[in-house]
């Protein structure tokens, strides 16, 4: 059979249209791959805690936006911290003493926001006689990490039982992790950041000891933490992220339900656990206190040269960047029917339903 030879006309018109039809593909996949990726994208670590619940909802919010914080979620406060050092991540919800002492090694960082308030708790095995501090001595006691409120407050809650540290052995381990270890009697108990607490709580492997803010009232568990390249480069942003991280705290307040199922996708954790969080007993996080204190980040510096996990001389106001919190709307109700509502100045993406991860 013959090859079929085109008039010249014909073979030309055919590779203009076949490059149109290149161009046109290519246009096309520049502009799908635009929507999935917001140009302006400021990521964010979190650990799977109550005090960081605005990540994943600001996220949640702000997907298809021309800007997007993207939330990224860790295993380990020590994971986070490194990736924030080696600017993987550009904002970090993460453990106030670490954030502190990744200040002090030089890293450039403000803490421009509080996470909620009164987050935490210890729990302890319910097979085993613990009612008082005197029942710590000799028990082993798990916190996310050294450079934590959690460890600080153990510490605390000792002297005030004229007890010493050297009474408890304290250990590291993740909080996700915490649930199976105390289940296993790898620990006798732990002490750590909501929902982790409520899982042990709910099935019954444990027994509340103690609520955090009966040790600490006003307790600084998670910061939010921005390299200082952001806030020099890019202001708005961060006023942003900070507005809609303020006003993500109230409306999940105001509809624990619908935020609940949100977070639950990012988190992987059981929607029912987090619920139970919020209602035993209800009415115990504080949303309202985000605005970044000098003196309060002081309370948790001193405690940090106490237990000798420093011994700077530094100025704790040197960290400290409230601009963008005191400026955050106080007006705002959280009552509108959408996790939307809690974005400000750039409601740019669709108020539609978002599929969650």
């Amino acid at each position: 059979m013959k090859n079929l030879v085109l008039p010249r006309s014909t073979g030309a018109r055919i590779g203009l249209i076949a490059a149109v039809w290149i161009l046109a593909i290519t246009v096309s996949h520049l502009y799908l791959h635009r929507e999935k990726h917001a140009p302006n994208l400021v990521r964010m670590g979190y650990m799977p805690v109550i005090s960081n619940l605005a990540s994943p909802l600001v996220d949640y919010a702000t997907k298809g936006d021309d800007l997007h914080f993207e939330a990224l979620k860790f295993s380990s406060f020590s994971e986070m911290g490194e990736a924030f050092r080696s600017g993987h991540i550009q904002a970090a919800f993460i453990i106030a003493p670490l954030a502190i002492a990744l200040f002090e090694q030089g890293v450039p960082l403000k803490i421009v926001y509080i996470g909620n308030r009164h987050e935490s708790t210890m729990v302890v095995r319910h097979d085993i006689k613990c009612e008082s501090a005197s029942d710590l001595r000799g028990k082993t006691i798990a916190v996310p990490i050294r450079y934590s409120g959690h460890y600080l407050a153990i510490g605390r809650y000792l002297r005030q039982h004229g007890m010493d540290r050297s009474a408890v052995n304290i250990v590291e381990v993740p909080p996700p992790e915490m649930p199976a270890a105390l289940a296993s009697a790898q620990i006798d108990g732990y002490f750590a950041g909501e929902p982790f607490a409520a899982k042990a709580l709910s099935d019954g492997s444990a027994k509340r000891f103690l609520n955090v803010e009966s040790v600490w009232p006003k307790f600084i568990c998670n910061v939010l933490i921005v390299r200082n390249e952001l806030i020099r480069d890019h202001p708005q942003w961060v006023g942003e992220l900070v507005a809609d991280a303020a006003r993500s705290g109230i409306w999940a307040e105001r509809h624990l339900h619908e935020a609940t199922k949100i977070v639950s996708g990012y988190w992987g954790q059981d929607p029912g656990s987090i619920l139970y969080t919020f209602s035993h007993p209800p009415g115990r996080f504080r949303f309202d206190l985000y605005v970044p204190v000098a003196e309060e980040l002081n309370e948790v510096f001193q405690e940090m040269r106490g237990e000798g996990l420093t011994v700077s001389a530094m100025s704790i106001g040197a960290i400290v960047e409230d601009r963008f919190a005191r400026a955050v709307e106080q007006d705002y109700s959280g009552a509108a029917e959408d996790v939307f509502s809690i974005k400000g100045g750039h409601e740019t993406g669709p108020r539609t339903q978002v599929a969650l991860p």
